[in-house]
């Protein structure tokens, strides 16, 4: 049997500004709850809130991380992402080893108990 690739986890989000978006991704990196932030402009999102349709210019962050970080990366999202509720969207992908093993070596957990 084939040895299974090593996973890491990929969340996206969005924000209304480039100013959220460098200060998530600032935090993260300095949290160590991402080995890699990336920051993309010019999006425009249509959507429905609250009972009438948006347009808006968006930035989307795209963070790499580990699989068991999610519990951690959910949590700081709730406390630190300006949208009452925001877009979270998340996948474990298969990678490379050395892509994961960078990964691992950027992202810190907290102990277990």
């Amino acid at each position: 049997m084939p040895d299974k690739h090593p996973t890491v986890l990929s969340l996206t989000t969005t924000v209304a500004s480039a100013e959220d978006a460098q200060r998530l991704a600032r935090a993260l990196l300095g949290q160590r709850l991402a080995a890699c932030v990336q920051v993309e402009a010019g999006l425009v999102s249509h959507y429905r809130w609250q009972g009438s349709v948006h347009e808006d210019a968006e930035w989307r962050l795209t963070l790499k991380t580990l699989p068991e970080a999610l519990p951690d990366l959910l949590g700081f999202m709730d406390a630190q992402h300006p949208y009452d509720t925001p877009q979270l969207l998340w996948q474990e992908l298969e990678s490379s080893a050395d892509y994961a093993q960078w990964v691992r070596s950027q992202v810190s957990l907290p102990p277990t108990l």
